[in-house]
């Protein structure tokens, strides 16, 4: 299988652990590796100092973790690229994977369990609305 993998983060241990997994699996398969860290708002703030100005806004701040995770992941074997995307973690997903025509998505199993089953997660709500196919990666504690 050639194509993209998409795969999601947020800076947490459990989502770079499905990360891993789906470097696993663009490595076997010689796909691309796509990382996507979602934001949902347009905060932005200023700070300065004399003459200096930082801008600091939570695409920014997305846009950092997935190039962070995306770094992290390299290999001479795979291409890794990395997005920011607007919206709540499923839907960007979902949007990104459409957008880059992608073969597969990978979530981790994190709330798939007791009150995060009632309620919905992020893989239950991939899994049913993905335009591709979907690897739910293992990725509770051990």
């Amino acid at each position: 299988m050639t194509g993209i993998i998409v795969v999601g983060v947020d800076g947490s241990e459990t989502a770079l652990r499905a990360a891993q997994t789906a470097r696993d699996l663009a490595v076997s398969m010689g796909a691309t590796l796509h990382v996507v860290s979602a934001f949902d708002s347009d905060r932005t703030q200023v700070f300065g100092s004399g003459s200096d100005e930082w801008i600091v806004s939570d695409a920014g701040n997305a846009e950092k973790v997935a190039r962070t995770v995306a770094d992290g992941l390299r290999r001479p074997d795979t291409t890794v690229t990395h997005a920011a995307a607007r919206g709540k973690p499923a839907e960007a997903l979902i949007r990104e994977a459409e957008r880059t025509g992608a073969r597969m998505i990978v979530v981790g199993n994190r709330r798939m369990s007791g009150i995060g089953r009632v309620l919905g997660s992020v893989a239950n709500s991939v899994a049913h609305n993905a335009p591709c196919d979907v690897y739910i990666a293992k990725t509770d504690a051990d």
